[in-house]
């Protein structure tokens, strides 16, 4: 069967009046994926649209209908495990197995609905919806987040035959999806790169998941903290994410100006046993707390006096750190170590007052430790913005 005849459309527009949206962790659950659907899912209900939104809960499975503007919103949460990341096998498994239990959940909403819209997490959910709505004739409308098998394959550093025939089915799908939703132009050429034809790609940034007002009051930095400037890295840190030239370059920086900045390391991820431990060898200042509620999330950005984002480069266009536009509209500086081909650069530089904004290199310690100290003189008027002296930086 060829692919869904019908044309792509506007990005946001309700051109169906019943809606399937798949995604994984739904609120208060963490996850950044999840939130972002839950306001989309909204936002589609307040346009008139009958949205029911699928996802998982750990704790317990429920059904919620609201009323909500012209439409309404049917929400389906479904209880599910945590994946036990030990071992790929145990990360396969619990993939299929999610997929699998999305689509069940979902079955009846299946054979009524006039789209299906989707998202990259669980991991591979393309192949389990595509095959479906192909059979069922429904539109499709794909904002992908983290690709896969690129991520995988990025995170092995080498391919393998199995992940190279991966891809090319995932790619397949990719083309016969009616609607692409990419989050920037990094995504976009990505795509380009594996024959997805233009005109089905659509650019549809997110937005921060919470309201955030940078006058309001921040929440309380954690007591370890006290007397030092709040560097914040909030969210994920996970395998996409370089820690390395950040612990090297924070520990210049404290060696040349000790006890002025410290690290609120407010996060989870596979990276973070790492950091901890790193941190902790060398002696040097963070805290580190559990992710927060979502109605939390305004409070804790807003405490920062500087932002840190960090992404691997071999992950550029496969993951968007979805942190950064919390970061942004908290109005706080931000630092990114990373590439300037990845949208985190473009948005920060686009958005942000050039004096309160850095990037450096994945791998350039000292330069990491000189916007440290660029970034901390932000907001200060008449201030120099310029790097640490290269005589107070040890190699």
């Amino acid at each position: 069967m060829t692919g869904n005849p019908n044309p792509p459309v506007e990005a946001g527009h309700v051109t169906s009046t019943r809606i399937l949206m798949l995604c994984d962790w739904l609120p208060p659950d963490f996850g950044a994926v999840g939130q972002y659907a839950t306001g989309f899912a909204q936002r589609l209900a307040q346009e008139g649209a009958h949205v029911v939104l699928v996802g998982f809960s750990s704790t317990a499975s429920s059904r919620t209908l609201e009323p909500m503007g012209a439409g309404r919103l049917h929400t389906i949460r479904i209880r599910q495990r945590t994946m036990d990341r030990a071992s790929l096998l145990r990360r396969a498994l619990w993939t299929l197995s999610a997929n699998l239990a999305l689509l069940w959940g979902a079955r009846r909403e299946l054979l009524h609905c006039d789209e299906i819209r989707f998202t990259g997490s669980p991991a591979y959910l393309l192949h389990f919806v595509m095959p479906v709505a192909s059979v069922l004739g429904v539109r499709t409308r794909y904002r992908i987040t983290d690709f896969h098998p690129e991520c995988l394959i990025a995170a092995r550093r080498r391919k393998s035959w199995w992940l190279r025939l991966l891809g090319g089915v995932t790619n397949a799908w990719r083309r016969r999806v009616d609607v692409i939703e990419v989050l920037g132009d990094d995504q976009r050429r990505r795509l380009l790169d594996c024959g997805v034809a233009p005109e089905r790609m659509e650019l549809l940034r997110d937005d921060a998941p919470v309201a955030i007002d940078p006058l309001a009051t921040p929440a309380p930095t954690p007591p370890a903290l006290a007397g030092h400037k709040t560097l914040l890295y909030s969210g994920n840190w996970g395998e996409a994410h370089d820690h390395e030239t950040f612990i090297e370059g924070y520990r210049l920086f404290t060696q040349a100006r000790p006890g002025e900045v410290g690290l609120w390391l407010n996060a989870t991820g596979k990276r973070v046993p790492a950091i901890v431990s790193a941190l902790e060898r060398l002696g040097l200042p963070f805290a580190h707390t559990p992710t927060v509620p979502l109605a939390q999330l305004a409070g804790v950005l807003c405490a920062a006096d500087i932002h840190l984002i960090t992404l691997d480069d071999r992950f550029v266009g496969y993951v968007m750190p979805s942190k950064v536009y919390g970061c942004i509209a908290s109005g706080r500086p931000v630092l990114f170590v990373g590439s300037a081909d990845s949208d985190v650069h473009a948005l920060c530089r686009d958005r942000l007052r050039p004096e309160c904004y850095r990037r450096v290199s994945t791998g350039d310690s000292a330069g990491l430790a000189s916007a440290l100290a660029d970034l901390l003189q932000c907001g200060r008027p008449g201030a120099r913005i310029g790097n640490i002296p290269a005589t107070e930086i040890e190699q």
